[in-house]
C-alpha cells in the first residue's frame, strides 16, 4: 500500500537543466497542479477484485500516516484485518513529478514496506489463491516460501522489485509459484538474469503471463502461447495502475477456474478500462457493467 503525489510541472525539464552544469544541479520546479492518489500494488489489485464481486485480502505494512488510507478501505467494504502498522515509520510513497512531454522525475520512500516480512501468510485464514507482488525484498522471499508450505497457490509478480533478485532467487521464485506474471521489460530482464527463454521460464509454473500494453498479452500455458487481445479503452488518460487492474482480472479468472482465453480477456479488459480514469482506484464501475463492456469487447457472456 502506498500514497502517489503527482505533481504537474507546466513546462519542460529540458529547458531548465542545462547538460554542462549536471554536476552541480540545483533546480526547482513549480508545480500548481497536485493530486494524492491511492495506490500500491496490494491496494490497487484488491480494489478492482472487490468490483469484480471477490473479498479480496490485503496484506501489507502501513506507517503512522496510514488513518485517510486505512479510512478508505473501510468505506470500500476491504478487508485491512491483515494490514499492520510500524511504528515509527512513513506509509510508502511516490512523489512523481511530470512535464508537458509526460517526462517523469520519480522519488520512491519504501518506509514501512521495508518491513513486510512482520507479516505472515499462516496468519490469514481460508485463502484458496494468492499473489506475492513488489514490496519488501525479504517480505517478497518470506512469503513465497510460505504460501508454498501453505499449500496456497500463488502468482508471482514480481513488478519493478525484479532488479532485486538475481537469476538464482529469480528461479527459486518460479519453483514456488503456480504461476508468474510480468511485463514486457521484466520479461527481458528475467530472460537475461536466468539465462532461460519464455519458453523454458512457463515449463516451471503452470502459466506464465506477459503483458505488452497496448499490444495485449500473451499468456504461455499448457505448452503453447495463447494471445490475448487489448480490450478497446474508451479513452487514454493514465496508465498507472493498469498493470495492477489487469492482475485483478487474471487472479478472478483463475480462482474461478476459467480457460486462459476468458482469464486472459477479463483482465485485458480490467486494464484497459482503468486506463480511462487517473490514479489506481478511481474507476467506479459495477461488476454488471464490467460484464457488459465484456460481452461488447469480446462478442461473449462473462458471467
Amino acid at each position: 500500500m502506498a500514497y502517489d503525489t503527482i505533481m504537474v510541472f507546466g513546462d519542460r525539464f529540458k529547458n531548465h537543466i542545462l547538460p554542462e552544469q549536471i554536476h552541480i544541479l540545483n533546480v526547482a520546479f513549480l508545480v500548481p497542479d497536485m493530486r494524492r492518489e491511492f495506490g500500491g500494488c496490494a491496494g490497487n489489485i484488491a480494489y478492482s477484485l472487490k468490483l469484480l464481486g471477490d473479498e479480496p485480502l490485503i496484506m501489507a505494512t502501513v506507517g503512522d500516516d496510514s488513518a485517510p488510507y486505512m479510512h478508505r478501505l473501510k468505506q470500500l467494504g476491504l478487508d485491512a484485518s491483515h494490514v499492520r502498522d510500524v511504528p515509527g515509520s512513513f506509509t510508502a510513497q511516490a512523489f512523481i513529478t511530470t512535464d508537458l512531454d509526460d517526462n517523469q522525475i520519480t522519488a520512491f520512500h519504501p518506509g514501512a514496506m521495508t518491513q513486510s516480512q512482520l507479516n505472515k501468510v499462516t496468519d490469514a485464514r481460508g485463502v484458496g489463491l494468492g499473489i506475492v507482488s513488489p514490496d519488501g525484498r525479504d517480505g517478497m522471499l518470506q512469503h513465497a516460501r510460505e504460501f508454498r508450505d501453505a499449500g496456497v497457490p500463488f502468482v508471482f509478480d514480481p513488478g519493478q522489485g525484479l532488479p532485486m533478485f538475481n537469476g538464482e532467487e529469480l528461479m527459486a521464485f518460479l519453483k514456488l509459484a503456480d504461476y508468474c506474471t510480468v511485463n514486457d521489460y521484466e520479461a527481458k530482464l528475467l530472460t537475461e538474469r536466468t539465462g532461460l527463454s519464455l519458453e523454458q521460464l512457463a515449463g516451471e509454473v503452470k502459466a506464465l503471463i506477459v503483458t505488452l500494453g497496448g499490444s495485449g498479452s500473451h499468456i504461455y500455458a499448457e505448452g503453447r502461447r495463447i494471445e490475448i487481445p487489448t480490450a478497446p479503452p474508451q479513452s487514454l488518460v493514465d496508465p498507472t495502475g493498469c498493470g495492477d487492474a489487469y492482475r485483478a482480472g487474471l487472479l478472478h479468472g483463475i480462482g474461478k477456474g476459467w480457460a486462459w482465453e476468458k482469464t486472459g480477456r477479463l483482465a485485458s479488459l480490467m486494464g484497459s478500462i482503468k486506463i480511462a480514469h487517473r490514479g489506481g482506484q478511481n474507476h467506479k464501475l459495477t461488476a454488471a457493467e464490467i460484464a457488459e463492456r465484456y460481452r461488447a469487447a469480446f462478442g461473449e457472456n462473462l458471467w
